[in-house]
């Protein structure tokens, strides 16, 4: 052993002797430093490699205000007033129970606030299509959808009969 050789030194040099660091993942191949100036890199590619999403580690409070951020257009795949009402609701009782949250941090509290939920549903019927009316169908209601050929046929088979009955001269 030189006596310059420390310890450490050593062991990678006779790891590499060995050939313990041969087909290593990216072995020959330039650093990624792309983002070399960024004192952040590190919990950005951890995020991008395990897939985590962002809006997941977000404070709760800037979590609701995105939420809030994409009413009404979050809202077009709901059907019916009374889901849209629910999610409003929901989202504002979320909001008040974040309210009542005790604060964290050395910084500014950051808060969520209300949405008016009369005024988003208003929102939400303007961008609803206009509902077309059924087409109006040019069968009398004895021919219409629920009848069935052959009662169109007995009835008239009927009128014809009782008015054949009416014309006959009583007999006496």
């Amino acid at each position: 052993m030189d006596w310059s050789e420390s310890l450490v030194e050593r062991r990678i040099r006779e790891a590499v002797e060995r050939g313990d660091f041969d087909d290593l993942p990216g072995a020959g191949k330039p650093l990624d430093l792309r983002d070399a100036g960024d004192p952040e890199w590190w919990i950005k590619r951890y995020v991008s490699r395990e897939r985590i999403d962002p809006a997941a580690v977000l404070p709760a409070a800037l979590a609701l205000r995105r939420e809030a951020e994409g009413f009404p257009a979050s809202l077009a795949d709901l059907t019916a007033e009374e889901q849209v009402r629910a999610v409003l609701t929901d989202f504002n009782t979320r909001v008040a129970a974040e309210w009542r949250r005790p604060v964290r941090g050395a910084g500014p509290p950051l808060s969520a606030y209300q949405v008016d939920v009369d005024a988003l549903v208003e929102q939400w019927r303007a961008t609803r299509p206009v509902p077309v009316p059924p087409p109006v169908s040019p069968l009398s209601p004895a021919e219409g959808p629920g009848a069935s050929a052959g009662s169109v046929v007995r009835r008239r088979w009927g009128r014809r009969l009782l008015s054949r009955l009416r014309r006959r001269p009583v007999d006496s």
